[in-house]
């Protein structure tokens, strides 16, 4: 697999699988794939973050892959320990693996 681009282009769909809601976002664009990681991480309901698909170019990752690419050393943005995280969400640097794309 080749390095994740953090510059490019991204879709969030945090709510697949469920019906959209007044008030719920369905989905929405990003100018990169790092501002939507930190959206899905920092702002994101936690339980819509569960069934979360990011796309970047042709690749889909899932909401693990979401959160280890938070906790990558390569993410671009200062992490927010403050975020609406549960402590399972935050992912440690340490504990790091390659993000894996869903099809």
């Amino acid at each position: 697999m080749s390095e994740f681009d953090f510059q490019a282009a991204a879709e969030l769909f945090p709510a697949t699988g469920r019906q959209p809601r007044r008030g719920i976002v369905s989905y929405k664009r990003f100018d990169t794939a790092a501002l939507a990681i930190r959206y899905a991480i920092e702002e994101l309901d936690p339980a819509l973050l569960q069934n979360a698909v990011l796309q970047v170019e042709d690749e889909r990752y899932d909401a693990g892959a979401i959160q280890n690419l938070y906790a990558s050393a390569a993410y671009p943005f200062k992490r927010d320990r403050r975020a609406k995280a549960s402590s399972s969400r935050n992912a440690s640097s340490e504990n790091y693996s390659a993000p894996k794309n869903i099809k």
